[in-house]
């Protein structure tokens, strides 16, 4: 399971949990937190309602007499009161009075009236002097919609002659309880969503800049040439932009290893067939000699020589090539006029090899780069076609737009690449062996040609071609 999702179902388990846990502690205090504030209420009206019926109680009057008739009104009432959005048109309180003996003498709906009470815990309670209240169904056949009932104590001085019970129904109060769970579900589902939303994000943003980081480890693990990822202004200065920074230090420490070591191996090898020239013709000149080998062995020392230090130049351009992290002196390159200007560089050997050059490079075809860098490529690319191409070929050169960037070609009429050579022409001194006598190169051409393209960001190929056999160099950059 990738990490993303095991984030994602961590944080989302986590959430939930939480989130049924808090849920159903609301939803369970719902009820009894609305039923306890209907009581609270209940017992100031009780006890208001006692200090109003004391006088007719005391005058043997509470069945016939103003609070009797008063409190008797009370279903007929209509207040027509919206109530946050409930309306109530009618009063659902019920008063009801027993005397000391618990025998119902008032009720303001008549419907008990001497009926005995005295073993109902509003009643019972109240008359030994303690806190009376119960709730209990509204009939015995009707058991499940209770009615809750709290009684106070109508009192003569200290003796408590009376009680008086204020009851209501519980199921008035259920609009309000299911209200109060309906948003509380609502918002719950739209915390979660938000939540899990934050989730997803914060998830993308921890996966992706792992994959980013992995990404960029297995593009150096390819030897390819790659870019420190960025993490973004989310990631700030945390644990990721300082692990990308380890890992880059890391690559250049080990990169830089391994560069001094291979060219340490290779340049080794390389300098070992001219310096055993060198030193073969001068134990030779050490010894009497006709004059023409003592040129000839001269003239091979210094033909060695050159060889050397060609080796070394192209050796420490391609070494700050293969250095170097990213462009730099960035500028517009007009790609026709350098062609054309390195052509005239190379006039004088194409002029000895009697090599035709056909010019369909136009005008004004302009990229973005290091002009440096992109002479040294080209340069490379034209010596290569030039010492392939037999006496008296052509060399075609030509520019075009091409996929929203250029296209830069040369084609040459020489023997074209070998097939067991087709996948190695851009490794490291690797060369095939050139026409006419000439001494095999170090391979380092082609190499900084293809380094030179990965840090302009494009891509350089040799094809072999037919009618005529031939060559063709193509390198696309972007406009």
């Amino acid at each position: 399971m990738r990490i993303g999702l095991r984030l994602l179902l961590g944080f989302f388990l986590v959430l939930g949990l939480a989130l049924f846990v808090v849920l159903r502690i609301f939803l369970e205090e719902v009820k009894p937190g609305t039923r306890l504030a209907m009581e609270d209420s209940l017992v100031d009206a009780a006890y208001g309602f006692a200090q109003l019926a004391a006088p007719d109680m005391k005058a043997g009057v509470i069945a016939s007499g103003g609070f009797a008739q008063a409190m008797s009104a009370l279903p007929a009432l209509k207040p027509n009161a919206s109530i946050w959005g409930f309306q109530k048109d009618r009063i659902h309180t019920r008063i009801t009075v027993t005397d000391a003996r618990g025998i119902v003498v008032f009720d303001s709906r008549g419907q008990d009236l001497g009926k005995d009470h005295s073993r109902w815990n509003d009643v019972y309670k109240t008359l030994r002097g303690e806190y009376g209240a119960r709730s209990s169904g509204e009939s015995a056949y009707d058991a499940d919609r209770t009615v809750m009932h709290v009684a106070a104590p109508i009192r003569d001085g200290e003796r408590i002659i009376g009680v008086l019970t204020v009851s209501r129904p519980n199921q008035t109060l259920e609009p309000y309880i299911q209200r109060s769970r309906d948003r509380i579900l609502n918002w719950s589902w739209g915390l979660l969503g938000i939540s899990l939303l934050v989730g997803l994000l914060f998830t993308w943003w921890m996966a992706s800049s792992l994959s980013r980081l992995r990404g960029y480890a297995n593009a150096v693990a390819r030897g390819e040439r790659a870019e420190l990822p960025r993490m973004g202004r989310l990631s700030g200065n945390t644990e990721f932009s300082d692990l990308a920074q380890a890992v880059e230090r890391m690559r250049l420490k080990l990169e830089d290893k391994a560069y001094v070591e291979n060219y340490v191996h290779t340049l080794t090898h390389e300098l070992k067939s001219p310096l055993a020239a060198i030193r073969g013709a001068a134990e030779l000149l050490q010894e009497p000699l006709p004059e023409a080998e003592r040129e000839r062995f001269a003239a091979n020392i210094q033909r060695q020589t050159e060889r050397l230090q060609q080796l070394i130049d192209k050796l420490l351009g391609l070494a700050d090539v293969e250095q170097m992290r990213q462009l730099r002196d960035v500028e517009s390159v007009d790609l026709s006029a350098l062609t054309r200007e390195l052509m005239h560089t190379v006039e004088p050997r194409t002029r000895r090899k009697g090599l035709r050059v056909v010019d369909q490079l136009g005008d004004g075809v302009v990229v973005r780069g290091n002009r440096f860098l992109i002479a040294q490529a080209l340069q490379n690319l034209l010596d290569n076609a030039i010492d392939f191409s037999p006496p008296g070929g052509a060399l075609t050169l030509r520019l075009a737009q091409a996929g929203g960037g250029v296209e830069w070609s040369l084609r040459d009429e020489g023997p074209g690449v070998p097939d067991y050579a087709v996948g190695k022409i851009f490794e490291r001194f690797y060369s095939l062996p050139r026409g006419e006598a000439q001494e095999k190169s170090s391979g380092l051409g082609l190499c900084l040609v293809k380094e030179v393209s990965d840090l302009h960001g494009g891509e350089v190929r040799v094809d072999n071609v037919e009618g005529p056999r031939g060559c063709l160099a193509t390198w696309r950059l972007p406009a």
